[in-house]
């Protein structure tokens, strides 16, 4: 014998029964089903507000009941032939004349008991057996409909009735032992007292029906068919990534169900607990899909996390204060309190020095806890022994679920630290001894994230997401993001890294897209943007979305960008720069940024401010990480300046040559900046603070090569102008290179603790001799490699080169 019940949603249209109907009519018709089935969708609600609008003379329960007289009957006319709605018509129309009776009567004395309730809200489960029994029948099922009043027998407690099983079982066996037909259709949810009043069985309630024949009839297994494939490893409409879970056992399925995972409810699961009988959850809309079983025992080869769960409006109520500390019974108090006001208790923790206790409850019962539990306590907290209640609403209940966790080591661990990876800050922590649930309050804000962050720890076949958020999508940012959409498909195959960019910005428009952008049509999208370029909008916006792993990348070189680095680590968004002016301002701030990353486990990666793609950077901050000390630095740093000089002939003009240079973008917008040999210095600098050393950039000797003139220009064009005046002081500068038979190079150097940069006659036979175009090159003197240098040597310059920089750190990051 099998049981299989059909839930609100699976009756909800025609179509949906037909499916039903379907399922039944594949089913071994030699054994018997018991189809318990509830009221159509959105008809308990329905009945509950014509109940309640009697009980206060409102009319309009009238017209309430009119939508649930048009929901039925559309439903008729739609399932069946003209010639067979009649009498299914009348029947509703006698049922519901009769309910609007006991609504008249309610109004009346307008009072709703709980007897009526229960007698009201029946209706729903009683109308829908009655027309898929008769709809089985017409597509020639062997079916009878059987009254669940007649078999399950309750207490008096006519809203949440609690069933006695010996009399209930005793029925049951009766019915099953006359009964000749295959299909037996069975309203769930209702019940009745030894005398025959109407009951409900309370949340849950068509569950608990099926789950109690399915327990009497000892049925080989109970089907729970929903509008999900199955319990997911977490909620699908947040975690885009959860899948369904094959099996789980009966312990799993309720600490899921109790956090949260509304598939089935915890009651459902205990009359079927003590036989075993499996459970399998299926989806009607798909039913070849294969759902979850639940059974005794899950397949131990599964990982030890089987699901992701949580709970929402969760208040946190701490008792504490020293005078608790070896006074027996303050928890038994605490707790008698919240049971005489009938308040759940969903999590409880104790400190082990008995100074606090937490528990967390629901957001509705907060008021009315806060108010018992400061009667009880009162003379206490007079006496200064407790603190004042501490109460704090609007949280979330997050647990991970699983039996074999106990098993594992290091679960804890790597939950809170994806938790706390990710800036979700923990309130208070539960763990049962059985270790089968790990639970976490949290703020309500940070659900989505922490949710999404552990599942991609646990369930290892799902990508890891990132999300980027680019500002200044200029020419190093077209470039960025055509790199990025390159590569999309191979990072996700290869990598397991599902790069999404999120919003992007230049200086005058920004757009977001949560879903991530298509970035073939980026730029039509920026250029249609109605929503004005602000820095701080973008920040606030990006802390709004909340989205785990965000990435922050700067692609400008402003400083008020800058500016903001710390606001984004404080809020655990990870930093991409090739803005070299945050690491290169002040060392204090220099400092603080580093230290803010460090704090809250954000990245600040800036491999770009040094040797645009080359991995310069990186390769310092190794040798010193494996215990190498720098000597010297010796560089050429600079890829526009090496580009300028390399292309500066006794043929050409310098100013043809910075303008060129300019043009194909190897120099800053301003190209002041790269000739003066700030740019230059700025490296330098990080160089020697990623070293180790303390230094500011106004400690750095520059020996500029530029001209008065050239210094003392207000613009751009101004300066442009002076390259021409002063054109035979660049050309001296050449000819006295030529005549040494020496290659100009602009060089950086780090010794001593002490830096300079500054043009200079490089003779062959140097390193830095030969190095052509936009070049780069650093020589490493250390401890290691103190006579023969290490050397990184490559294009220092250009868009494509930065951008393929700034897409490391990127992908860096997911490593993380």
């Amino acid at each position: 014998m099998k049981v299989l019940k059909f839930g609100g949603t699976s009756v909800g249209s025609s179509k949906n029964i037909k499916k039903i109907i379907d399922i039944i009519s594949k089913n071994d018709q030699q054994s018997t089903q018991f189809i318990v089935v509830s009221a159509f969708s959105k008809i308990t609600n329905l009945l509950v507000e014509a109940a309640q609008l009697a009980s206060i003379k409102k009319s309009s329960y009238i017209s309430v009941l009119e939508d649930i007289k048009s929901i039925h009957l559309t439903i008729i006319s739609e399932l069946f032939p003209t010639q067979n709605q009649l009498p299914l018509i009348k029947y509703v129309e006698e049922k519901l004349e009769e309910l609007k009776q006991v609504l008249n009567s309610i109004s009346l004395i307008s009072e709703l008991s709980s007897k009526s309730e229960a007698s009201i809200v029946s209706y729903g489960e009683l109308l829908s057996s009655y027309i898929i029994t008769l709809a089985l029948q017409l597509y020639k099922v062997d079916v009878i409909r059987k009254d669940a009043r007649e078999l399950i027998i309750t207490n008096t407690t006519y809203t949440n009735g609690a069933v006695n099983f010996d009399i209930t079982n005793k029925n049951i066996t009766s019915f099953i032992n006359s009964n000749k037909v295959s299909v037996v259709v069975i309203p769930g949810f209702i019940a009745a007292t030894d005398n025959g009043d109407t009951t409900i069985l309370g949340r849950g309630g068509s569950d608990f029906t099926a789950a109690i024949i399915a327990a009497a009839v000892d049925a080989s297994i109970l089907e729970i068919w929903t509008d999900v494939s199955g319990m997911f490893t977490a909620n699908p409409k947040l975690v885009k990534q959860a899948m369904p879970i094959e099996h789980i056992s009966y312990e799993e399925a309720m600490e899921l169900s109790h956090f949260g995972a509304k598939v089935i409810y915890p009651p459902t699961i205990h009359p079927v607990l003590q036989k075993e009988i499996p459970i399998l959850i299926k989806n009607t809309q798909l039913p070849h899909e294969k759902g979850t079983l639940i059974t005794k025992k899950s397949n131990g080869k599964t990982a030890p996390v089987k699901g992701i769960t949580h709970i929402e409006n969760v208040t946190l109520i701490t008792l504490e204060g020293s005078g608790m500390v070896g006074i027996p019974g303050f928890s038994k108090r605490l707790f008698e309190t919240l049971s005489l006001e009938k308040i759940n208790v969903k999590l409880i923790t104790q400190a082990s020095s008995e100074h606090s206790i937490c528990i967390g409850i629901d957001d509705i019962n907060a008021d009315k806890a806060k108010t018992a539990i400061d009667a009880t306590f009162e003379l206490e907290i007079l006496r200064k022994k407790i603190k004042p209640l501490v109460v704090e609403k609007h949280l979330a209940i997050i647990a991970i679920v699983g039996d074999n966790m106990k098993s594992h080591q290091g679960i804890s661990g790597k939950m809170f630290s994806t938790l706390g990876n990710n800036n979700v800050n923990i309130r208070a922590i539960a763990q049962g001894a059985s270790e089968k649930n790990i639970s976490a309050v949290i703020t309500a804000k940070d659900i989505k994230k922490a949710l999404n962050s552990l599942h991609e720890s646990f369930f290892e076949d799902v990508y890891k997401q990132l999300n980027v958020f680019i500002t200044g999508v200029g020419n190093v940012g077209e470039k960025l993001i055509e790199q990025i959409q390159q590569q999309q498909s191979y990072l996700l195959d290869k990598l397991k890294i599902d790069l999404r960019v999120i919003g992007l910005s230049n200086s005058r428009k920004m757009i977001f897209d949560t879903n991530g952008f298509l970035l073939n049509s980026w730029k039509e999208k920026l250029n249609k943007s109605t929503q004005t370029a602000s820095l701080n909008e973008f920040l606030e916006t990006i802390k709004s979305l909340n989205l785990r792993n965000s990435i922050f990348v700067d692609i400008t070189a402003n400083d008020e960008v800058a500016d903001k680095y710390s606001d984004y680590f404080k809020n655990s968004i990870a930093i991409v720069a090739c803005n070299k002016i945050a690491c290169s301002s002040d060392y204090e701030k220099y400092k603080q940024l580093k230290d803010l990353s460090l704090e809250y486990n954000s990245p600040f990666l800036f491999e770009t401010n040094v040797g645009a793609g080359l991995p310069v950077i990186n390769t310092l901050n190794n040798l010193i990480a494996s215990g190498d000390e720098v000597l010297t630095i010796q560089a050429v740093l600079s890829g526009s300046l090496n580009f300028i000089f390399n292309n500066f002939t006794s043929e050409t003009n310098f100013y043809d040559i910075v303008k060129q240079a300019q043009k194909e973008g190897y120099t800053e917008p301003d190209p002041r900046i790269d000739l003066s040999g700030v740019d230059v210095a700025r490296k330098i600098l990080i160089l020697a603070r990623e070293s180790g050393i303390e230094l500011n950039l106004e400690d750095i000797k520059n020996d500029s090569f530029l001209t008065q003139k050239n210094n003392e220009a207000d613009t751009v064009d101004d300066f442009y102008d002076s390259l021409l005046t002063d054109a035979e002081h660049f050309n001296n500068l050449l000819a006295s290179a030529d005549i040494n038979k020496c290659q100009l190079k602009y060089v950086a150097e780090l010794s001593n603790g002490k830096a300079k940069v500054g043009l200079k006659e490089i003779q062959e036979g140097h390193p830095f001799y030969n190095l052509k175009g936009k070049d780069n090159i650093v020589m490493f003197y250390t401890k290691r490699y103190p006579e023969q240098p290490m050397i990184i040597k490559g294009a220092g310059a250009g868009a494509d080169v930065t951008a393929s920089g700034l897409f490391a750190d990127i992908i860096k990051i997911a490593s993380n």
